[in-house]
């Protein structure tokens, strides 16, 4: 844990105390705040106060007296309306912060030189913390990761000389982090999301710039018309930035060309890295991940050697375009975290030809998009609630069937790619939410790896959730 001693002997009032906002409040006291929290779930008041925390409702609280308010990032600060917490904070002016932005001041006050790499953008940003971790770690560095993945950040070990922090960053959590200054700040993209919590796409553009504005190092995608914008503005205003792109050559910085990544500088070009043969880096999104991460590791201070060797042993983000087995010319990939159809896209583009397994239920627009990717299936094996709909999508122009349940599906979808003769991949990518079937993405990706797992002659890649073989 990091105990928030800058905010020692403050009155602090906290709204939302889910996973992250419990761990804040844990923070806040072990630094020595003096903390009122609250949450409009009654089980979740119940629990803080069961593990300590002072628990009052923020209508009642003196807010004259109160330094610092922190606020959940699930919980809504501007759209679609302020929630009410927000409000009365605002009608005293008092200071409006995430957990992020407690970590920040907790890094500028005992570690201000300690590698700080935050990574935000619409698309990737989980794969891309993931994979700077990783080359962190194999290089033998002490390497934290929190933020929108994985620990809170808080808790993570504190702030030290020598200990890297890479910290994936949502929209909510910058619109809560005023101070954001990381060593390497990444904005990997922008297309509209989260328009209900923002109002406008220009809204959330602005937002996610706030991170790479304040980095010492800016690492900014050029495939979008908002962080090309972003970036010709930082360096106008005198910033270091550092572009890169999945698809078009640059004059300066890092570029995909043939899945390699290619250095620009001063009208010069070289090859940073080869990522052919990465099966956990494939497809051009992959590529701008990489080029990423690349420019954030160089950039606090590791070799282009030890780059070079993370790349290599990265084993992917579970459930995410992740090489799960391997029988003979067949890889078994779980791209469960492909909850629709523009989540699905990148794995089904990855592979030329696919034994794809998906459904469940269904989102708005269903499979339609995917149309152009449809050459690359050579069967799909359709599950839950969505699978009507989706035969009647892919008629007559892919081969199907309906399976039903997810062992079924996996069982056919291996005696086909068997018998097929050439390399190819059994692929879940469901473009569906799971709820009709599991609770969840992780546990319909864990079911995926367990019927892999049960398949005789199959060489596993990755270990075997309990109970799956």
């Amino acid at each position: 844990m990091i105990p928030a001693t800058t905010f020692k002997g403050k009155k602090v009032a906290l709204f939302g105390l889910g996973g992250s906002g419990l761990a804040t409040a844990k923070s806040l006291v072990a630094g020595g705040a003096a903390v009122i929290a609250w949450d409009d779930n009654p089980d979740s008041v119940a629990k803080a106060a069961g593990e300590g925390i002072v628990t009052r409702d923020l209508h009642d609280i003196d807010w004259k007296s109160v330094a610092s308010f922190v606020l959940s990032p699930g919980v809504p600060l501007t759209h679609p309306k302020p929630h009410w917490s927000v409000a009365l904070a605002r009608a005293e002016g008092v200071e409006i912060i995430g957990d992020v932005e407690i970590f920040v001041r907790e890094r500028r006050a005992h570690a201000p030189h300690c590698p700080f790499i935050a990574i935000t953008g619409t698309n990737g940003k989980s794969t891309t913390t993931a994979l700077i971790a990783h080359i962190l770690s194999a290089s033998g560095r002490d390497a934290q990761l929190g933020g929108n993945i994985g620990r809170a950040v808080l808790t993570l070990d504190p702030p030290q000389d020598g200990r890297f922090f890479v910290v994936e960053c949502s929209s909510y959590q910058i619109d809560l982090s005023p101070t954001l200054n990381p060593t390497a700040g990444i904005l990997l993209n922008v297309t509209p999301d989260h328009l209900d919590r923002h109002g406008t796409i220009q809204h959330y553009a602005d937002v996610k710039e706030r991170l790479v504005a304040g980095s010492d190092t800016a690492i900014v995608g050029m495939d979008d018309s908002y962080s090309e914008l972003i970036a010709d503005r930082l360096e106008r205003a005198g910033g270091k930035v550092v572009r890169i792109s999945k698809r078009q050559p640059l004059a300066s910085g890092l570029y995909n060309d043939a899945h390699h990544i290619i250095e620009a500088h001063g009208g010069a070009t070289s090859v940073l890295a080869d990522l052919n043969g990465i099966q956990t880096l494939r497809g051009a999104h992959n590529a701008q991940n990489a080029a990423a991460a690349i420019a954030a590791c160089l950039a606090v201070g590791v070799s282009a050697d030890e780059v070079r060797a993370g790349l290599q042993s990265f084993s992917g983000l579970k459930h995410r375009m992740q090489p799960v087995g391997r029988r003979g010319d067949v890889v078994y990939v779980n791209d469960s975290k492909a909850t629709n159809a523009e989540a699905a896209a990148p794995a089904l583009s990855s592979y030329d030809r696919i034994y794809w397994i998906a459904g469940g239920l269904p989102k708005e627009g269903g499979i339609t998009s995917l149309a152009p990717l449809f050459p690359r299936i050579a069967k799909a094996y359709l599950i839950g609630e969505a699978a009507s709909a989706f035969a009647v999508t892919l008629g007559e122009t892919v081969p199907y069937e309906i399976s039903g349940t997810l062992d079924l599906a996996v069982a056919h979808a291996a005696a086909d790619s068997a018998a097929d003769g050439g390399p190819v991949a059994v692929m879940l990518s469901p473009a569906c939410a799971s709820f009709d079937q599991y609770k969840n993405f992780e546990v319909r990706g864990d079911a995926f790896v367990g019927h892999v797992a049960a398949l005789d002659g199959v060489t596993m890649l990755v270990d075997v959730p309990t109970g799956g073989k």
